[in-house]
């Protein structure tokens, strides 16, 4: 963080603004290479107190996500300038008006969705599906509709509700979880994304069973969140399937009992072969459609398919009714792993602790702010799984 600027502390008083750094994408798409490109640059921003049930928070870590590539890239649209990162962990710096339940030092995971409460998905449940919340993700803003960020005097929009490539930001308090200060920060920073997404996506939308078997088509940091998830619910069978042999090494340590090439043109039969017809359950997770269509060739009879990769929207997939209703076939979206932040964050965290979720070997390194555009350049690549800025 800068020193503040004139005006920016009264004294005795709380904090008025803060001049901050963080990374600032100005347009998109943005050609590769990242590193020689530079569609993030690290600005110094002008970061508004929080308002009512909204909290700063001193960011901790942040991990680098596909779906923060995709805007870098153009597949996902989002309003430009905007402070992107939607998967972290912090420290709170002060909490705004009418925030009680949360004070200085706590730690705290942020959820890229934020859950209102009141409308018809949060009372069922779903709060991954919470319309107010969503609708300010589209917008770029708060839930409460306000902007907190400016640079050079203009508007920035919020990434999520999160722009966590920052030194700070403001977040609605629909927003956070509020964890143990036991569990290291930047480990934590992928719960609020990769395991939130993987894990939920085979323990709340699947609701694997013990025994079953499963299959996730793409190995990034979401694909082995839910690959551990798959072991920790005792699946008989964990198949992983994805381009790169040093991922599907990984995949070995972490618990699969069957490993395949994606690129391999006889895959689909000699999966299918290996589960006598197909598995139970089969995750698409690498956002491509013909990632999904992998993983619904190799679902048997009476299986479900469940995709929570983020393809491009003007893609599609074209399914034949007549195979999901002779096989009586169930095909499923899952966003944000179908969880309630607020309920799920803290039992992952805990199975984690309990050696149950391995998620510490999910990561590649660390990396500092300046560096995240190199960072990006390895993801677009496939050579990382999860790299967390460490601020």
């Amino acid at each position: 963080m800068l020193p503040p600027g004139p005006g920016d502390a009264p004294p005795g008083g709380s904090i008025v603004s803060l001049r901050v750094r963080a990374a600032i994408l100005h347009h998109a798409p943005v050609g590769r290479p990242y590193a020689e490109s530079r569609p993030l640059r690290i600005e110094t921003i002008e970061l508004d107190p929080p308002g009512p049930d909204e909290v700063l928070v001193k960011i901790a870590g942040a991990g680098l996500c596909h779906s923060d590539l995709s805007v870098i890239n153009g597949d996902r649209v989002r309003p430009v300038p905007v402070a992107l990162g939607h998967e972290a962990s912090g420290i709170v710096e002060e909490p705004g008006p009418g925030v009680t339940d949360l004070k200085r030092g706590d730690h705290v995971v942020m959820s890229f969705v934020p859950t209102c409460g009141g409308c018809a998905p949060c009372r069922e449940g779903r709060g991954a599906l919470c319309e107010p919340g969503n609708a300010a993700n589209a917008r770029g803003t708060l839930l409460s509709g306000a902007k907190r960020i400016r640079c050079d005097g203009a508007e920035v929009s919020h990434h999520s509700g999160v722009s966590a490539f920052g030194e700070y930001a403001v977040i609605s308090r629909r927003s956070i979880v509020k964890i143990d200060s036991e569990v290291p920060l930047v480990e934590a920073a992928l719960f609020g994304c990769a395991v939130m997404t993987g894990v939920g996506a085979v323990v709340n939308t699947c609701q694997v069973r013990m025994g079953q078997s499963v299959a996730v088509v793409g190995l990034g940091g979401v694909g082995l969140s839910a690959l551990i998830g798959a072991v920790a619910c005792g699946a008989g069978r964990v198949v992983a399937v994805d381009l790169s042999e040093d991922k599907l090494r990984v995949a070995r340590e972490l618990g699969a009992t069957d490993t395949f090439l994606a690129s391999d043109p006889d895959a689909v039969a000699a999966i299918r072969d290996a589960t006598d017809g197909g598995v139970d359950y089969a995750l698409e997770m690498a956002g491509s459609v013909k990632a999904f269509d992998t993983a619904y060739r190799i679902t048997r009879r009476g299986g479900t398919t469940a995709t929570a990769g983020l393809a491009n929207p003007n893609h599609s997939f074209t399914l034949p009714p007549v195979g999901l209703v002779g096989e009586e076939r169930v095909v499923r979206g899952s966003y944000m792993g179908s969880c309630v932040p607020a309920r799920d964050i803290p039992r992952y965290i805990a199975l984690y602790r309990q050696g149950r979720l391995p998620v510490n070997k999910l990561m590649t390194g660390t990396l500092t702010l300046d560096q995240i555009n190199e960072g990006f350049d390895r993801l677009d690549r496939g050579e990382a799984i999860r790299q967390v800025i460490a601020m």
